[in-house]
């Protein structure tokens, strides 16, 4: 398959030249991603003060749910276990229907989602209409679930298979139904390390360009980073320099969530010589660093408990953190991969856990409004 293309975006940024102007910085990030023993706990004990005086001692989280639509996708991207070929049989249906997601969206009102989170793989059957029904049924059941939906990667997809530009797509979506998108498909913003692990997948640029659109447009989206795998802290720094770059200029990112690589079924470990995942001095080096470099752009930094595990998710709370993520409900990416964490957390665990850290449990929706303090 070739590499899939945005031909039809306007370039907002250039990024070729951006690790050489950006060398000096890149390399101060670095060494704080490398800090270990006292020089991590004195960093990450400057970082929580620094999240005290940023986001105060409450920790937030969304009562939310996952709609992973489709397991059929036409990349390759060797981190991933969750996908299949089109065309693939298994003993289950791994393509959802539109009378499907109304039930998982009717489910996600009863339980009190105020958000979905809809993601699927790039499946080849379905048609650029499909998407736009897909919001159209979510906002049938209830217009107020917030969407949040649709990764860079499947919005470039969207444009391939319809012919409309990004931005055409993206105001598109937005007219039925849209609300925010998640910034993931980044894994490392580097295109060294891009072809090694999805080497299919959009490019560093377009991923950047597709974020800077849709944020001029008004969507406010997540920004994330896959890390643990075979990326070096270096390459770690420039993506976090990249996302710092985007939001000095848009303002549009929401909150960082660093996304430890899940790894005992994929063929990106098995194979190709990844590590298995991060050690916890890695995830609180990158928690601190997060909050200490990206803290004045990002007040909220974000720990994935479905990746980190509720007990490393909570310690993490003393290394810049100030938000636990979401309920999800349903979880079937990281699950697929080897992830044995579970596939759900209650409002009570989350508030346990929090308290708990000595911190104060708010709910809040996508847009970081606070719905409940417990």
């Amino acid at each position: 398959m070739k590499k899939l293309s945005t031909p039809k975006i306007d370039e907002m940024c250039d990024l070729s030249s951006f690790r050489a102007t950006h060398q000096d910085e890149i390399k101060e990030i670095t060494q704080m991603l490398k800090k270990r023993g006292g020089e991590l706990w004195i960093q990450t004990s400057v970082a929580d003060e620094l999240r005290t005086q940023q986001s105060g001692d409450e920790v937030t989280f969304v009562v939310n749910q996952n709609i992973n639509f489709t397991q059929h996708c036409i990349g390759s991207c060797r981190f991933c276990s969750y996908s299949i070929k089109p065309g693939t049989v298994k003993d289950k249906p791994t393509r959802m229907s539109l009378d499907e997601i109304r039930i998982e969206a009717e489910k996600a009102v009863t339980r009190g989602c105020t958000e979905l989170c809809i993601q699927g793989g790039l499946d080849s059957e379905l048609d650029y209409e499909f998407y736009i029904n897909l919001l159209e049924t979510i906002k049938s059941v209830s217009s107020n679930l917030h969407i949040h939906g649709f990764s860079p990667s499947e919005i470039a997809f969207m444009s391939q298979i319809s012919e409309l530009t990004v931005e055409d797509v993206f105001k598109d979506l937005m007219s039925h139904g849209l609300d925010s998108f998640p910034g993931t498909a980044a894994e490392i913003l580097v295109d060294e390390v891009r072809r090694k692990i999805c080497p299919e997948k959009i490019s560093t640029n377009q991923w950047v360009n597709i974020v800077l659109l849709g944020h001029s447009l008004g969507l406010k989206s997540t920004a994330t980073m896959m890390y643990g795998h075979i990326e070096t802290y270096q390459e770690e720094a420039e993506h976090l320099a990249i996302l710092k770059y985007i939001q000095s200029n848009s303002k549009g990112f929401t909150e960082f969530i660093p996304l430890t690589f899940v790894y005992p079924n994929t063929v990106l470990y098995k194979y190709l010589g990844a590590r298995p995942s991060s050690t916890g001095m890695h995830d609180l080096a990158l928690f601190s660093t997060a909050r200490l470099y990206l803290g004045e752009s990002f007040s909220n930094i974000q720990a994935s408990w479905v990746k980190l595990g509720p007990k490393l998710a909570q310690i993490s709370l003393n290394a810049g953190v100030n938000d636990f993520g979401g309920t999800l409900f349903t979880e079937n990416i990281t699950k697929s991969a080897g992830g044995t964490f579970g596939e759900e957390k209650s409002i009570e665990e989350f508030v346990d856990l929090i308290r708990d850290a000595g911190r104060i449990p708010v709910q809040r929706d996508t847009m970081y409004s606070k719905l409940n303090t417990y």
